[in-house]
């Protein structure tokens, strides 16, 4: 006999329980089996005023926010929506079946205002990483560094060339963006970063660098800075910078010290790629921070016209003198040029009488080097990247290309939709939280991989399977 379903929906009475219909291996059971927000409350309490009408729960709409960027719900107006009718969605958020849900623009409002001012996704994202840790998760030994472009909201039909900006504005008639921009005016990721003018500059978001880094058609765009740790792929910190070298190298600098600061971590080798080789960042990172720096050096002495090159030349620290292939003394007068550079010279009695000049300064009297003040820095960089550490933490670095990936293709954060430099860090740091929140992955994975190590070492196939065992270490944690 056949059935047939019954079109009758007005039951008076239900029994429902929104706790049994979530599935246990659903992805919100473990995101909020390592969320604690119970601390909020008391976070945001001096930023509510003590009488008057009680508000939307704040806890609420930090949970909805997460669930927008964990599953890639980029508008909060689809979001609300979405959390209407996805019942995991509701159970994660502490909503009953009956329970309304706010309106889109509750979100705007907040974040421009108390969530802004206390900095609380700052907090959310800085209690993941601590849950991460005790964990296990984070390692702690090494850290890599990396910065992605991600498309700003601005259009260039509506862009104005750079030398036709005017910065001194009007701050109360400005728009939030424009306020933003003129208050990062001396942030060393924005507008201290560089003093060059931009070809074009966008009137709804100036922070937003016109650039054509990708190799494509130019865009506007900011640089989402990651700093993480290359254990299983935790993002230590994230910092939103102008999408240029010199901001980008800033903002690791920033990360690194707040790292330290808050969680006490301090790695022993940094990877990078050869952005980040510049004189005073290794000098930085060797002599001030004590890190080992695995990162390409940035050099331009090679030459290609079949001379000699600057390697071709021995320096002899304790007289603070080159010797050139021909045994003759180059020195310098000890006074720096462009910030950090020596200037060395050979005597042009010498290098005229020389039988090597043709192949060492043939259109010169004399032979010149330019050697950095940080050139120590530099040759314990140059010697890093011949020890076999250096490849691993080449195939370490791989983890921040992925992460970047994870977050264009699968959270589609491919272009921001909240303008400034504060929207855009207000994006990248949920989207780190998302990654991080995802990452902390069930503990049966974890006794995958350890059970797999333990087989390797017994049956003494240490080279096939170690091979495997770290192949599943990336997928494994994987977003």
């Amino acid at each position: 006999m056949m059935g047939r379903q019954r079109n009758d929906q007005g039951q008076l009475f239900y029994s429902f329980c929104l706790e049994e219909v979530v599935p246990d291996d659903h992805q919100v059971r473990e995101i909020a089996a390592v969320l604690d927000l119970s601390w909020v409350h008391a976070e945001l309490a001096p930023y509510y005023p003590s009488i008057g009408r009680p508000s939307i729960d704040p806890v609420l709409m930090i949970r909805m926010l997460i669930v927008g960027y964990v599953f890639a719900v980029r508008s909060e107006r689809l979001l609300c929506r979405e959390v209407k009718v996805n019942l995991a969605y509701r159970w994660f958020c502490g909503l009953s079946i009956e329970d309304k849900i706010p309106d889109h623009s509750a979100f705007s409002r907040a974040r421009n205002e108390r969530f802004r001012e206390s900095d609380i996704f700052r907090r959310v994202f800085e209690r993941v990483v601590e849950a991460c840790i005790v964990a296990g998760l984070v390692g702690g030994e090494g850290f890599a560094v990396d910065a992605s472009l991600i498309v700003a909201d601005a259009n260039k039909q509506r862009s104005v060339p750079g030398k036709d900006w005017d910065k001194n504005r009007d701050p109360e008639t400005a728009s939030r963006a424009v306020k933003e921009y003129l208050t990062s005016l001396d942030d060393a990721a924005f507008g201290a970063a560089s003093d060059v003018t931009p070809k074009f500059v966008s009137p709804s978001d100036p922070a937003a660098q016109w650039t054509g880094a990708m190799r494509g058609p130019a865009f506007f765009a900011y640089a989402d800075n990651y700093l993480i740790d290359v254990k299983f792929g935790i993002i230590m910190d994230v910092e939103a910078s102008r999408a240029i070298r010199q901001a980008e190298v800033g903002a690791a600098r920033t990360m690194i010290d707040r790292t330290e600061e808050r969680f006490g971590l301090k790695p022993e080798r940094l990877a990078g790629d050869t952005a980040y080789g510049s004189a005073p960042t290794l000098n930085w990172l060797v002599n001030e921070k004590g890190i080992a720096p695995h990162i390409p050096v940035i050099d331009k002495s090679k030459r290609e016209d079949g001379t000699f090159s600057r390697e071709d030349f021995t320096f002899y620290k304790e007289g603070n003198v080159y010797i050139c292939p021909a045994f003759k003394t180059l020195t310098t007068t000890g006074k720096i040029m462009n910030d950090d550079m020596l200037f060395y010279r050979a005597s042009t009695r010498d290098c005229a009488a020389c039988l090597f000049k043709t192949r060492c300064c043939p259109k010169e009297p004399s032979r010149k080097i330019l050697r950095s003040i940080h050139e120590e820095a530099r040759d314990v960089a140059r010697a890093l990247a011949e020890t076999e550490a250096f490849e691993q933490s080449c195939r370490e670095r791989k983890r921040v290309e992925m992460l970047f990936a994870h977050l264009k293709r699968i959270l589609r954060l491919g272009r921001l939709r909240l303008r400034g430099p504060r929207g855009a860090q207000f994006e990248f740091t949920l989207a780190a939280l998302a990654q991080n929140l995802r990452r902390h992955y069930p503990r049966s994975l974890l006794r995958a991989v350890v059970i797999l190590l333990l087989i390797a070492n017994t049956i003494n196939l240490g080279a096939d399977l170690g091979a495997m065992a770290e192949a599943l270490s990336l997928l494994l944690p994987g977003p």
